[in-house]
Order: structure tokens, then sequence, then C-alpha cells
């Protein structure tokens, strides 16, 4: 059993506390289609990233402005949806647990998603949050990790990331932290421990900092 200690944690959103692949699904596929991309592959890249740079990923010679505007639009269709929206597997008592520990919200999403998903999700929103409109680059930059470290006053090789996608363990690293896996999508990309849910993870934490158990 992995322990990990620490004295801040950083989480984030969609694929680690809450479980939106369905809605993601549909809106992505229906993009893919609309560009003529196969699905499948589209759904590799898309998972973690703000939906503009997934998008200057897949059509790379594509004018900005265009991903930007769809990247709106796509926000809007996703704040929407809430159909299938659930909390991941363990996320209740898993927040429930970090009173008095000091952690944020790190997600690509912006506040009106982030907001409507984690109340879909019968999920408490943490004091501290940083979502798109917080940052200029999406992950895989660091720069949101680094942020929510910065808020929290807490060095970043004090803080341990929980992040289910490749862009976001590359963000954490990239942040200089470790990082917590959180699902399948988690497991290629070589996080410091790998957890299946939240149900397998426990936090205790008293004057020293925290220790994070990972079964």
């Amino acid at each position: 059993m992995p322990v990990l200690t620490a004295r801040a944690l950083l989480l984030d959103m969609d694929g680690t506390l809450v479980n939106s692949d369905a809605v993601v699904e549909r809106v992505w596929r229906r993009w893919a289609d609309a560009h003529g991309l196969d699905g499948d592959e589209v759904m590799k890249v898309v998972h973690g990233r703000q939906g503009y740079a997934s998008m200057a990923v897949l059509l790379p010679t594509r004018p900005v402005h265009l991903n930007h505007a769809d990247n709106a639009r796509m926000l809007a269709e996703e704040t929407a949806d809430m159909d299938g929206v659930v909390p991941v597997s363990g996320a209740p008592e898993f927040l429930a647990s970090l009173s008095g520990v000091p952690h944020a919200l790190v997600t690509s999403a912006d506040v009106p998603l982030s907001t409507a998903r984690m109340a879909a999700a019968g999920l408490a929103l943490p004091d501290v949050r940083v979502t798109a409109e917080s940052v200029g680059a999406s992950k895989p930059d660091p720069e949101g990790f680094l942020k929510g470290a910065a808020e929290l006053g807490i060095a970043p090789a004090d803080c341990v990331v929980f992040e289910d996608s490749g862009a976001g363990i590359a963000a954490g690293r990239a942040a200089g932290m470790r990082v917590v896996g959180v699902g399948p999508r988690a497991a290629a990309h070589g996080p410091d421990a790998l957890v299946r849910d939240l149900r397998q993870v426990r936090v205790e934490s008293d004057e020293s900092g925290v220790r994070i158990h990972c079964a």
C-alpha cells in the first residue's frame, strides 16, 4: 500500500471526482462526425485538456479562433447536459475526509460547467478552485497546478495531484508534484500511485502534514 506524504492536495474534476464520460462522449463524437474524424481516435485526445487545446492537436492547421468558438459552444452544450453525470465511487467520502486539509480543485472546465457537474454529482466545491478562466494554458501545461499551489500557499513539491488523464498527469509532473492516478485512463501514464477509484484512498492529517494511503 503506497503512502504519500504532502501538505496539500490538488484535485482534477472530470474522471477524478466526477464521472462525466457519458456527456463528454456525446459532445465530442458529434464534433468528430462534423469534422470527418474518427470518434475513437478523438476520444483518446480530449480527456484532461481544454476543448480548444484538444482541437489544436486533432486539427493542427485549423485557425485558432475557430477552435475557441467551438470550445465556447461545446462548453455550453456540456453545461446543459447532466445526463449520466455521477460521482466517481468514493468521491463523497474522500472529499469529506479533506476537512482541515489544504486542497483545491484544478479543472479544465470553466466555472459554469464545474459548478454544474459538481452539483449534479452531489459533491461540494472546494473553497479554492482553478478553472479554465484562471489560466492562459491548458493541461498538460503545469500552470493550473502551480496556480493552485500558490493560492494555497504550499510549495509545489509538497503537493500531491489526483488525476485521471495523460494530459493531467503530465501537467502534475511538469509542476514538480507527485501524482495519484485515478481509474483506468491513468494506468498507462505512470503515476506515482494508482487507484481504481477513490474508495481505495484514505487521507490522514495532523500537525506534521498529510498522509495519503493508496490501497
